[in-house]
């Protein structure tokens, strides 16, 4: 396998995002990936503090409801350009977050910069008051108001810590309510960026804060006092914060894990479906969400995918640092590098062949692992079933499309889905598959990439959406607003009850043939 080892991210001042967080509490250290060691400190969220954070937000919250919504847009339309005019800062920042490689760190700046942009134009469409058929044409005129939640949780993971945090802030703000964000203890530089560039796109003070520190206190006290919470991570965290979040009585979205497939049938173009394969496998070094990690081949052609499969693998270089040649990066721990580990020894231990990769590479940095490619992964093996979330993909043989939609529906985890085949028959395929989303003839970013069309998880995977109208709408109340004109919808003065009920049943015989 190809490698490069590149310069690792340039020291950067730091302390100017770093005066952005909302915390007096212990100082926390944050390390880079790709080499251990330190890159920046920044101060924790003390106990109670997060509470008034979120009072500050409802304080500023007020106005920013009542300013509207195509001015909101300004901040978004702003917030996109500025995105790409720092482009080379935020790589920069993410890296060292991450260990990324450059090219995956870019994924988040132009998919920040896309999804802003597509709010700025929507929003006001999107929360217009939108009349709608009356209990009586004419006399009765209805009318559909939207009115922000109020204050906004919005907890995100280490491994897309840009995109995420302004995915889930930007169309939350466009529908007026105040955000505070919980970044991963890892991460809190690039959600502090996202904040940065807002003020500096026109965000009124106050209304987006970032608090920082353990998910145990930080997160709890948040769900604690928001009107609504939006989570992004684990399932077992997921099914925790909803339960708080029930308790209250407050909204709750997540997108949670993914065991992801990816199908190859007999017409595939197996040079494209390998090469599509060994990107979407190894993206951010196999830690996405949305990303596969259980390839089926059709029998026919398992060994001609395979041999090229592999040999797209072998052409990916690992690499940490600034420079553009890398295709994979750092994962993001020695903690998350053992769970990759793990998963890959009991695989081995019960049956599994490793046909390429399945070591780590510590000339490279602490927490740097080969693209790892198996087969013959028995079912009682972890990986079966468990979410690795690291560069570990198991292939599959399948006999049959019937058989290929089982398998790929035989898991608890419904978040995306790749199938490689003609795009007739592509679609057919896509439509039995449960999944939040499927991507035809790619890995997963042209369904994420849609940002007009919703994304997220079935069954265990998740719950609500991001992206499209129900991405900025879960963030608002809908209220039914009804004016009656002229009679009300009740017997007139002097007439029986039954003879009301008599003259409505006709009515409404007529009324239903026009709804």
């Amino acid at each position: 396998m190809n490698t490069r080892t590149t310069t690792s991210p340039v020291s950067q001042d730091t302390s100017r995002l770093a005066a952005l967080a909302t915390g007096t509490g212990p100082e926390l250290e944050v390390t880079r990936p790709a080499d251990g060691q330190p890159y920046a400190v920044v101060r924790q969220t003390a106990a109670g503090e997060v509470a008034a954070a979120v009072r500050r937000g409802r304080s500023a919250q007020k106005h920013w409801a009542t300013t509207p919504p195509k001015e909101r847009a300004v901040v978004a339309r702003r917030f996109a350009e500025l995105v790409l005019d720092r482009r080379n800062e935020i790589l920069d920042v993410i890296q060292a977050e991450t260990g990324k490689s450059r090219l995956a760190a870019f994924e988040e700046v132009v998919d920040a910069s896309m999804m802003a942009s597509y709010y700025a134009h929507t929003a006001a469409r999107l929360l217009k008051p939108r009349r709608h058929v009356g209990a009586f044409p004419v006399l009765t005129q209805t009318t559909e108001l939207r009115h922000p939640k109020g204050v906004v949780g919005v907890i995100t993971p280490w491994n897309y810590p840009f995109t995420l945090v302004a995915s889930d802030s930007v169309p939350a703000l466009l529908a007026g309510n105040a955000v505070v964000v919980k970044p991963d203890h890892q991460t809190p530089f690039s959600a502090l960026l996202v904040l940065d560039l807002l003020l500096a796109s026109g965000l009124p003070e106050g209304l987006m804060q970032v608090v920082v520190g353990p998910g145990p206190v930080v997160g709890s006290e948040l769900v604690g006092a928001v009107d609504f919470m939006m989570f992004t991570g684990s399932t077992e965290t997921g099914r925790l914060l909803a339960q708080q979040c029930g308790a209250r009585l407050i909204g709750f979205s997540a997108e949670l894990g993914g065991k992801n497939p990816l199908i190859v049938m007999d017409d595939a173009d197996l040079p494209a479906a390998a090469a599509g394969a060994a990107r979407a496998c190894f993206a951010n070094a196999g830690q996405l969400c949305v990303g596969p990690e259980r390839i089926y081949v059709h029998e026919r052609v398992r060994e001609p995918f395979t041999q090229s499969f592999l040999d797209a693998v072998a052409r990916l270089r690992v690499g940490a640092g600034t420079a553009w040649e890398a295709d994979m990066g750092s994962i993001i721990s020695p903690t998350q590098l053992d769970r990759v580990r793990a998963h890959l020894d009991d695989a081995v231990a019960k049956g599994a062949r490793v046909l390429a990769g399945g070591t780590p590479r510590p000339d490279l940095g602490p927490s740097f692992f080969e693209p790892t490619v198996l087969t013959d992964v028995p079912e009682d093996a972890t990986l079966f079933r468990e979410e690795t979330f690291g560069p570990l993909v198991a292939i599959y043989p399948i006999a049959s499309a019937d058989e290929a939609i089982a398998r790929a529906n035989d898991s608890a985890l419904g978040l995306s889905a790749s199938v490689w085949t003609s795009p007739s028959r592509g679609r057919t395929l896509a439509a039995q598959i449960e999944a939040g989303m499927v991507n035809v003839n790619e890995g997963y970013s042209a369904a994420w990439a849609s940002h007009g069309s919703p994304m997220g998880g079935w069954k265990e995977s998740g719950l609500g959406r991001r992206h499209g109208a129900e991405g900025l709408l879960k963030y608002t109340e809908a209220q039914t607003v009804a004016v009656q004109r002229g009679v009300p919808i009740a017997p007139f003065a002097g007439m029986s009850n039954e003879t009301f009920a008599n003259l409505f049943t006709r009515a409404a015989r007529i009324l239903n043939h026009f709804r």
